[in-house]
C-alpha cells in the first residue's frame, strides 16, 4: 500500500513513520510512505500556501492553487486517479470497521492531505472527491497527528505487518463481539500491594475465560 502525504511539516511525520510498527512495515514491503511537502508548490514562489478566507472569517485556509497542483502532479506521474483523505472534524467518524474497510481495499494508493490552519479550501474536497473523515469531536492545531492516527490504523490491519495472533482477539473484534478488551497484567504476581486476579494464575482456562467476558466494555 502507497501512501502519497501532503504536509507542510515532513519533519513531524518522518521519525514516526521510520519507528516501530510503521517502520518495520515499511522495511517489510508492505507498505511505502512518500511525503511531499505542500511549501514547495506554494503560490507563485511566496512558499506561501495560505491565504485569508473569503467572508471575513477569522484565520487562514490552505490555498487551492498548491494542491491542486500537487494532486495532479502526484496522479500524471503514477499515471492513476488516487482515492484521497482528509482528516476533520467535518469529516464521518473514523471507526475499527472504517480502518478494516481501508486495509482491505483493491486500491492500495492513496493520498493524504494533512490540514493546517483553518482547513483547506472546499473546492479542492469538490474537485477530488476527497473523503472526509474525523478522528473524534475535538480540534488540533494542525492535520499531520490526525493522518498518523489514520494511516497508523490502516497500516496495522494489513496482512503480514502484525502476527494474526496479536489482532485476533483485541479491542473491537470480532472475538470479543466488537467490545473493548480485557486488563492486562504480567510478572511480578504481587506489585505494590495488588494482586493479580487469582482467575489468571489458576490455570484454570475455564475461569480464564469466564474472567475475560466479564472485563470486557
Amino acid at each position: 500500500m502507497n501512501f502519497h502525504i501532503i504536509t507542510l511539516f515532513p519533519e513531524v511525520l518522518k521519525p514516526y513513520l521510520s519507528t516501530s510498527i510503521m517502520g518495520r512495515a515499511q522495511e517489510g514491503g508492505f507498505v511505502n510512505f512518500k511525503l511531499y511537502n505542500l511549501a514547495d508548490y506554494s503560490v507563485k514562489n511566496t512558499r506561501r500556501s495560505d491565504n485569508r478566507p473569503y467572508g471575513g472569517f477569522p484565520g487562514t485556509i490552505l490555498a487551492p492553487e498548491p494542491l491542486y497542483n500537487l494532486i495532479t502532479e502526484i496522479e500524471s506521474k503514477e499515471r492513476k486517479l488516487f482515492h484521497k483523505v482528509f482528516l476533520t472534524p467535518r469529516g464521518k467518524l473514523l471507526t475499527q470497521e472504517v480502518l478494516e474497510s481501508f486495509s482491505s481495499r483493491e486500491e492500495k494508493d492513496m493520498i493524504i492531505i494533512c490540514g493546517h490552519y483553518e482547513g483547506i479550501d472546499q473546492r479542492i474536497i469538490d474537485l477530488f472527491h476527497v473523503e472526509e473523515i474525523s478522528i473524534g469531536e475535538y480540534v488540533l492545531s494542525s492535520g499531520e497527528l490526525s493522518s498518523l492516527v489514520f494511516i497508523d490504523g490502516v497500516v496495522r490491519l494489513i496482512p503480514g505487518v502484525i502476527s494474526p495472533e496479536s489482532l485476533a482477539e483485541e479491542s473491537y473484534s470480532k472475538a470479543l463481539d466488537g467490545k473493548k478488551e480485557y486488563p492486562h497484567y504480567t510478572r511480578p504476581e504481587v506489585f505494590q500491594g495488588l494482586r493479580v486476579p487469582e482467575e489468571l494464575t489458576s490455570g484454570n482456562h475455564k475461569k480464564i475465560e469466564e474472567w475475560k467476558k466479564k472485563n470486557l466494555l
